[in-house]
């Protein structure tokens, strides 16, 4: 049986991947602080017997008896909320975690996948978004504690490829939904549906024309299990190319909360970018994979599961 460690494991994207590694015959030990992870996310994997959960900060400490065929370190504070109220950790997890988990996957000879963002994009120029795009970030700017901690993982993942012989894989994650999102993520999705299920105003920032390209998890998830079982080292962007201005969204989700109120126009954060969509050319080469489920389903899933969830 391969065995895995998942750092941020009871996270919204950590604790999804947990149980997809848990149903293809994998032994998986989950490490997480519970900083931004939940473990309600976890029900499913502790009914297992190849899962284990250890609470710990991977920026203090990673260690994990026993053999180890992968690595993935999904561990970090994930939403604009969530990492400015905790931005030396966010940096701790991309520096020092990090190297912690680089270093395990070292030892035990294990194959290591770094869960990177879109966001080492910054604000982009160049659109769609390909693999060999370097970005536009803001290194002093109140995103780059999570912008930079990713470009620094890339970094760091990629030096101990050249110089240690590592097994690496880097997905380039792209704006990811579904159940298990926290309801004060505070990003666009579980924000609207919050608002939503309560007959609020909608609340978007600026005239909402911005854009965003939306994933399933369910998809997403697919293309890491993909990516480990590759040869590809990466970065690999992971997304939804389909584009949806954030209006759109809203009045999509608005639609299926039965929500009557009006929308209320509030303004963007400093350097909230104008557009982001993912060019999954490589993805679809090397992968063999895309996004299967459509905006309308996998946002009707994820505002049942939120109606049943966060009532």
């Amino acid at each position: 049986m391969p065995r895995a460690l998942v750092t941020g494991g009871a996270g919204f994207l950590g604790s999804h991947l947990c149980d997809r590694l848990l149903r293809e015959g994998w032994e998986v030990v989950c490490v997480d602080s519970l900083l931004t992870g939940d473990a309600v996310n976890l029900a499913q994997a502790r009914e297992h017997p190849s899962f284990r959960f250890v609470q710990a900060d991977v920026s203090d400490e990673l260690f994990v008896e026993g053999s180890l065929d992968a690595v993935l370190h999904l561990a970090s504070p994930a939403s604009p909320v969530a990492y400015q109220a905790y931005p030396i950790e966010t940096l701790r997890v991309g520096a020092l975690g990090a190297e912690r988990a680089l270093e395990l996957a070292r030892r035990a000879g294990a194959t290591f996948v770094l869960a990177s963002t879109s966001e080492v994009y910054g604000d982009p120029k160049v659109h769609p978004q390909p693999e060999s795009y370097w970005g536009n970030v803001n290194p002093v700017g109140p995103r780059s504690m999570y912008d930079e901690a990713k470009r620094f993982a890339e970094a760091f993942t990629m030096a101990y490829h050249r110089s240690r012989g590592l097994q690496v894989r880097i997905a380039r994650i792209f704006n990811t939904y579904g159940p298990r999102m926290r309801r004060d993520d505070g990003r666009a999705v579980p924000a609207f549906i919050e608002q939503g299920l309560h007959g609020d105003p909608i609340t978007v920032h600026g005239t909402g024309a911005q854009t965003r390209s939306l994933c399933f998890v369910d998809d997403l998830i697919e293309g890491l299990w993909r990516l480990l079982a590759s040869d590809t080292t990466g970065p690999v962007n992971l997304g939804n190319p389909e584009e949806v201005s954030v209006l759109q969204l809203a009045n999509a989700i608005r639609s299926l909360t039965g929500d009557l109120s009006e929308t209320v126009f509030i303004d963007r954060p400093v350097d909230d970018p104008e557009l982001r969509c993912p060019d999954i050319s490589l993805a679809r080469h090397v992968l063999d994979w895309e996004p299967r489920i459509s905006l309308s389903d996998g946002l009707r899933m994820t505002v049942d599961w939120a109606r049943s969830s966060w009532s």
